[in-house]
């Protein structure tokens, strides 16, 4: 797959084009947007969108071996896999569909029309955020199995610093139960399916005091 394989989201032929340092001083809301499952979770300072971005590009640079993509191409798709949601803000998915704020439908709208403008001054970014988006190669499920990975990791950390508070999240499941049962159907490659389980069971046998 070359870069330009990679697509562009693409503005309309009579759409402004928007500023190129006004799209980066946007984006870099990001550095602030906290992740919102962490705070409904009650977790003392939560990780920013921008911290779970390198987290994810970090286990993109050191898994990209086994998984056998190119490093170079999941990092570029990893650093802005999650873009838009300087604009949008993070939305969470929870485990009960009904309990989702929105559809997939309207948070992919959403997305594509605030890449619109974040993404189209340089077309390397936009390019690379529709080639996560599409998940129609190696390299994009990979960073999408990272992604999850990154945020199960996360999830470990604030286990073993007792960083929430265990009554708050109106939810069925205990403690950061729910970010494992998100993520494990959503994981489409070995590496990540590896990487979740020995996760899972470090996080449980923190979780059993063992």
């Amino acid at each position: 797959m070359t870069d330009h394989d990679e697509g562009t989201t693409g503005g309309g032929a009579d759409d402004p084009e928007p500023d190129p340092l006004d799209a980066l001083a946007e984006s870099f809301a990001l550095k602030d947007e906290r992740r919102t499952g962490w705070q409904l979770r009650g977790v003392d300072d939560p990780e920013s969108v921008a911290a779970h971005s390198w987290g994810v590009s970090l286990l993109c640079l050191a898994f990209a071996d086994e998984a056998g993509v190119d490093p170079d191409r999941a990092l570029r798709l990893a650093v802005v896999h999650d873009l838009a949601e300087a604009r949008t803000g993070d939305v969470p998915t929870r485990a009960d569909p009904h309990d989702e704020p929105l559809s997939a439908e309207e948070k992919a709208r959403r997305e594509r029309a605030a890449m619109a403008d974040l993404g189209r001054p340089f077309p390397p970014v936009e390019a690379a955020w529709e080639a996560y988006e599409r998940r129609d190669t190696a390299v994009a499920r990979f960073v999408k199995d990272m992604d999850l990975v990154d945020m199960c990791l996360q999830a470990l950390v604030y286990e073993r610093e007792e960083r929430y508070s265990a009554g708050g999240f109106d939810s069925e499941f205990d403690a950061l139960d729910e970010f494992f049962a998100t993520a494990e159907p959503r994981l489409s490659t070995d590496v990540g399916r590896r990487l979740f389980a020995e996760i899972r069971a470090r996080y449980e046998a923190v979780r059993d005091g063992s």
